[in-house]
């Protein structure tokens, strides 16, 4: 067994784990190279079969490739495909602008993906974070609780000790469960070239340019690069020194205010 199957036979662990203590579970599909990463592993973890829903939060501002991808292979997956959005910000005109991370995040996400989950009751939610991609995303578990107003207690998270995971919860909590927390970017770039998973074209470069991590398109941008093929872009994870997150605006904030839109429910 080599490290893609030991990643891949955990992550399948903890999903089939979820979906066998939670009733009423869904995972948020982003569109991008990790959430869509974990949509294949669900699919394994359930041979073909996505049984249950995916969500995507629309904050309207996406990527128009971001909207083709999503509809062509959720179409393709036979996916349960729930699309929520925060309409009562939208029609008061709240919009993504460049630079401008704070409105975004806590409105069209934050508060998008809260009325989403009240409005279908989910009980928990599978997502695709890293504990690699940002100092705060460390600080989770794979089985994360949240309080009935989806509040995240950074400094009262459960232990999980050699791999015992504390699945099960109080009835007014939700949960957020994050199967690829063990991952690195470079381990999911691996996986994608082995797996042949089906990734946005925005993620390849072209005229020099090519995108490490995809958001809202206003707050979200290219790094340099030359890396038009998968195997070009493991190679260059292998010695490149810029962040991944970097073209994204929000995280040129500080880490103190990324811990508090984690803290009030942020993805």
């Amino acid at each position: 067994m080599d490290h893609l199957d030991e990643l891949e036979q955990r992550s399948i662990y903890i999903i089939r784990e979820a979906y066998h203590q939670f009733k009423n579970i869904a995972a948020l599909w982003s569109i991008g190279k990790d959430s869509t990463t974990l949509v294949w592993l669900i699919r394994k973890a359930f041979f073909g079969k996505i049984p249950f829903p995916l969500v995507h939060i629309d904050t309207g501002h996406k990527f128009p490739g971001m909207y083709t991808f999503r509809d062509k292979y959720a179409k393709e997956w036979s996916a349960n495909l729930i699309i929520g959005k925060n309409e009562e910000a939208l029609k008061r005109g709240v919009i993504c602008k460049p630079g401008d991370t704070n409105e975004c995040s806590v409105e069209l996400k934050t508060k998008g993906l809260q009325q989403t989950i009240q409005k279908y009751g989910f009980k928990a939610l599978l997502l695709g974070i890293r504990r690699d991609e940002h100092g705060i995303r460390a600080k989770e578990r794979y089985f994360s609780p949240r309080d009935e107003s989806f509040k995240w207690d950074y400094k009262n998270q459960p232990a999980e000790l050699w791999d015992q995971y504390k699945s099960k919860s109080d009835d007014n909590t939700h949960i957020r469960v994050h199967p690829l927390l063990h991952w690195t970017e470079l381990d999911i770039w691996e996986y994608i070239k082995r797996e042949n998973i089906p990734i946005n074209i925005l993620y390849f470069a072209k005229n020099g340019k090519r995108y490490r991590s995809l958001g809202c398109a206003p707050s979200t941008s290219p790094v340099d690069s030359n890396a038009d093929t998968v195997d070009k872009i493991i190679e260059e994870l292998k010695t490149t020194k810029v962040a991944e997150r970097s073209g994204r605006a929000l995280d040129k904030e500080s880490t103190y205010q990324m811990q508090k839109l984690r803290a009030m429910g942020y993805m």
